[in-house]
C-alpha cells in the first residue's frame, strides 16, 4: 500500500534514530542500519571494540563503520524538496536546519520551530503550541500595551485642559474685578479721567495669579524634560544603562574577501581575495570579521549602519569562535546576532528565528550586557526593540563584537 504522505515518509527515512534530526555525516553499521557519525561515536564512548546496533541490538565492530556517501547526497535531495513543498503550502518561515516548515512555537525558548525540532532533543520536553496561537497571543499583549499608553495620555490631556480652564476664569474673574474698581473709583469723582494705579487691595490677586502663572510654565517646562526622561528610563528598564564603546575592527581577523576601511571602522565585501597570512586569528572560510576591543564584565553598546547586499548580520561572539572552515553562525557555534537574508530579518537562532519588520533596520545598536549574560538589539531610527538574546545566553568569557558580510554589502561602525 502507498504511503499516505510520502514525503514524510521520505523525511523519516532520512532521520537518525538517535537525535531524531536529519543525517550528519552519516555512516552505515555492519547490520546495515544508519546514524549521525557524532551520534553513534557517542553511544559507542567508553566501550569495547566489539559493541551493539542502538537499533537492532546486534553485535558490531566498531572498526567497521562506513560514511555512506549515497544517503548524504540523497539527503540534499530530501532538504530542497521539503524546501519546496513547505514554500508550496505557503509557509512563511522555513526551518534552516530541516527545510522544514515553522508551524510551531517552543515556549521555553521563544522561537518557532518545525515539525521535525519538536521531536529532537532540544524541544522534546518543552511546551509547544500552533505558531498562530503564539502570534494571536502577542498580539493581544501588544494591543493591551497600547491601550495603557493611550488612556494615560487621554487622562494627562483630560487634566491639562481642566487646569487651563480653570487658571483662564480666574484671570477673566480677575480682569473684571480691575475694571469695575477703576470705573467705581472714575466716577466717584464726577468725570472720566485717566485710569489710577491698582489699588493696594488688587495688588495682592494680581501678585498671587502672576506666581501661578510663573509656577505652571516652571510645571509644564518640567514635564517637557522629564517626560522624555522618564520614557527613556522606562526604556532603561528593559535594556539597562549601557556604556557606549568605541568599536574598530580586526584587520588580523578578516577573512580575506573583506575590505577594511584605513580608519577600520566600515568594512565592504570584496572582489577578490586578498593576498593576507592565514594566521590563527582570521576566518578562512565565512565572511566575517570581530571587532578588537573586548569585553568581560559592564554594560557596553555600539551602533551599526547597514546597506546594501543580499545578506549581513551584526552581532557578537565569544573569543574563542571557530575561525576556520564552516562556522555555525548561532550561539551553539558562539555567535549572538541577527541580519538580513533571503529578502527577510533573522534573529540567528539554532534554527533561525524570522523577525516580522516591514524593512531592514538602516542602523541597528548592539546593546551588550557581561553581567546578566544578555545581548539585545534596538532599531537606532525609532527606538523599537528588535530581538533579544535572554540572560544566560551569552557564557561568562570574553565577548566582541562581529560582523558578517555578504556580497554587496557595506557594514560601518558608527561614532
Amino acid at each position: 500500500m502507498a504511503a499516505e504522505n510520502p514525503m514524510k515518509s521520505l523525511q523519516e527515512e532520512a532521520t537518525c534514530p538517535v537525535c531524531l534530526e536529519y543525517f550528519t555525516e552519516p555512516v552505515t553499521l555492519e547490520c546495515g542500519h544508519n546514524f549521525c557519525q557524532a551520534c553513534i561515536s557517542q553511544c559507542w564512548e567508553g566501550s569495547a571494540t566489539a559493541t551493539s546496533c542502538p537499533q537492532c541490538r546486534e553485535t558490531v565492530q566498531q572498526g567497521n563503520l562506513r560514511p555512506n556517501r549515497q544517503l548524504a547526497n540523497i539527503l540534499e535531495l530530501v532538504k530542497q524538496l521539503s524546501l519546496q513543498a513547505a514554500k508550496g503550502a505557503g509557509g512563511d518561515g522555513v526551518c534552516e536546519r530541516h527545510q522544514e516548515a515553522l508551524k510551531l512555537f517552543c515556549e521555553e525558548d521563544q522561537t518557532p520551530i518545525c515539525v521535525i525540532c519538536r521531536e529532537s532533543r532540544a524541544h522534546r520536553a518543552h511546551t509547544v503550541v500552533p505558531i498562530e496561537e503564539a502570534a494571536q497571543e502577542y498580539k493581544k499583549q501588544t494591543q493591551t500595551e497600547r491601550q495603557k499608553i493611550v488612556s494615560e495620555f487621554q487622562q494627562l490631556q483630560q487634566f491639562l485642559e481642566e487646569q487651563e480652564r480653570l487658571l483662564l476664569a480666574q484671570l477673566e474673574k480677575l480682569d473684571e474685578e480691575i475694571d469695575i474698581r477703576t470705573t467705581l473709583s472714575r466716577c466717584e469723582k464726577g468725570k472720566f479721567q485717566q485710569p489710577e494705579e491698582i489699588s493696594p487691595e488688587l495688588e495682592e490677586p494680581v501678585s498671587g495669579f502672576s506666581k501661578k502663572t510663573t509656577v505652571l510654565m516652571e510645571i509644564l517646562g518640567k514635564f517637557k524634560d522629564t517626560l522624555p526622561s522618564q520614557l527613556e528610563r522606562k526604556r532603561g528598564e528593559l535594556f539597562g544603562p549601557h556604556r557606549q564603546a568605541n568599536v574598530t575592527l580586526d584587520p588580523d581577523t578578516a577573512h580575506p574577501k573583506l575590505v577594511l576601511s584605513e580608519d577600520r571602522k566600515s568594512v565592504r565585501w570584496g572582489d577578490t581575495r586578498q593576498q593576507l597570512p592565514n594566521n590563527p586569528e582570521r576566518f578562512d572560510s565565512d565572511l566575517c570579521v570581530l571587532g578588537c576591543e573586548g569585553f568581560t564584565s559592564g554594560r557596553h553598546c555600539w551602533e551599526v549602519e547597514v546597506g546594501g547586499g543580499r545578506f549581513w548580520a551584526v552581532g557578537v561572539a565569544r573569543e574563542s569562535v571557530g575561525r576556520k572552515g564552516q562556522i555555525s553562525r548561532s550561539p551553539e557555534g558562539g555567535i549572538w546576532a541577527v541580519g538580513w537574508w533571503v529578502g527577510q530579518f533573522h534573529a540567528l537562532t539554532s534554527p533561525a528565528t524570522p523577525l516580522p519588520l516591514s524593512r531592514a533596520p538602516s542602523r541597528i545598536w548592539v546593546c551588550l550586557d557581561c553581567d546578566r549574560g544578555q545581548v539585545t538589539f534596538i532599531d537606532a531610527g525609532d527606538e523599537a526593540p528588535i530581538f533579544t538574546f535572554p540572560p544566560g545566553s551569552v557564557p561568562g568569557e570574553k565577548i566582541q563584537p562581529w560582523l558578517w558580510v555578504g556580497v554587496g554589502s557595506r557594514l560601518s561602525l558608527c561614532p
